[in-house]
């Protein structure tokens, strides 16, 4: 009798270690994938290669991490973009590009990724979905160096797992609206 009593005693300190070891190991786990998205450590600064627009907009549409960065480029004679890198990764890119006068907004964002399918604003100036979006400017942003052309801006995403209509339709107005009154339209 005492072997068998033995034997329970050690099946139960089997099934106990391995029922802690589970535990332990799903704690573990759920530490791993977090409650909520990755904290967002850094600041992101009022003007964007030149342009002020609210802090808040923008980080709507960046993932966690610990630092940002931007650099402006200039791939052709007329398109200014503003990408923004967050630990190093591309993480969103704000253009201004020039587009023959006489197109549409519908037109135009058919030449940027992520706009297929988008949101038509009623007034037919903006399209978007939740990781990209296409402005045109008011007719009054007119620069010499750009004749006979309409000046649009664009706001991507890359592949950081944003998808926020709402936030991308936010910040593409108000970037759209603070290019207008800045010396890109002047």
């Amino acid at each position: 009798m005492p072997v068998r009593g033995s034997l329970r005693r050690h099946r139960f300190i089997g099934t106990a270690v391995s029922l802690s070891a589970a535990v332990a190991l799903a704690v573990t786990l759920s530490a791993c994938s977090g409650d909520g998205p990755p904290k967002k450590a850094y600041t992101v600064p009022a003007s964007l290669c030149g342009i002020t627009v609210n802090p808040a907009l923008v980080e709507a549409v960046l993932p966690g991490g610990d630092s940002l960065t931007s650099a402006t480029v200039k791939p052709n004679g007329g398109t200014v973009r503003c990408n923004l890198s967050v630990d190093g990764k591309e993480a969103l890119s704000l253009a201004q590009a020039w587009w023959s006068r006489g197109q549409t907004t519908a037109t135009v964002s058919g030449g940027y990724a992520h706009t297929d399918n988008g949101t038509l604003s009623e007034d037919e100036r903006f399209v978007y979905t939740g990781r990209a979006g296409v402005g045109q400017t008011v007719s009054s942003c007119e620069v010499s160096e750009q004749p006979e052309q309409d000046l649009y801006i664009v706001v991507e995403t890359r592949d950081t797992g944003i998808d926020d209509p709402e936030a991308i339709e936010k910040l593409l107005v108000a970037y759209t609206k603070a290019v207008e009154g800045s010396p890109a339209c002047r």
